[in-house]
């Protein structure tokens, strides 16, 4: 008896998964001058969280806020003399591929947080050993990392299938807060101290 081929897998099947049930694509052309224009799409593209299955054709899973955005870019395409097309589609083939590149891509950007994080770490670090405890200094310090955290929200938002970059990431910002907490404890024992 030969076996029958799997049927792939129902929309609300890959829902229950983890995967999208649709994705949207995007698929445009710009004028090439001015180049302003190309650098302009591609920038909310990456904003968005979307990424490129070649030149010119960008995937997002499917959400109604993504759906609002890339009808508000390909508006924006068009009113450029451009051309754009918006499909909302399931992937036959290929899925996998394609959750893997936003998996890289989400990996990517945490990535470069844990960087910052680090960045963070030496120079908070660094007003310890130099004792540098001004109130000047923890509200530098508290202002970078509330663009640490604010960055993080934004790739966490886009991060629809939970990248595995994600808990180092978190796990970076959280030493970030402690290193802060000990930073302004010295600063306020100083003023204290002070008076």
């Amino acid at each position: 008896m030969i076996a029958k081929p799997e049927p792939p897998p129902a929309a609300a099947d890959r829902a229950e998964a983890g995967h999208p049930s649709a994705w949207l694509v995007l698929i445009y052309r710009v004028p090439s001058e001015p180049t302003r224009l190309r650098a302009a799409v591609w920038r909310r593209l990456k904003g968005l969280g979307a990424i490129y299955l070649q030149n010119s054709a960008a995937a997002l899973p499917a959400s109604p806020a993504g759906e609002r955005a890339l009808r508000k870019l390909r508006r924006e395409i068009m009113e450029m003399s451009g051309t754009a097309v918006l499909l909302s589609c399931d992937a036959l083939a290929g899925e996998s591929e394609i959750l893997a590149a936003f998996q890289a891509a989400r990996d990517d950007e945490y990535e470069e947080i844990v960087d910052r994080a680090r960045d963070f770490l030496i120079q908070v670090e660094k007003e310890h050993v130099a004792e540098h405890f001004s109130y000047a200094e923890l509200e530098e310090n508290e202002v970078d990392l509330a663009k640490l955290q604010s960055w993080f929200a934004k790739v966490r938002g886009r991060d629809a299938f939970s990248a595995p970059g994600r808990e180092a990431t978190e796990e970076a910002l959280a030493r970030c807060e402690v290193s802060l907490e000990a930073y302004a404890a010295q600063v306020y024992a100083r003023e204290s101290d002070a008076h």
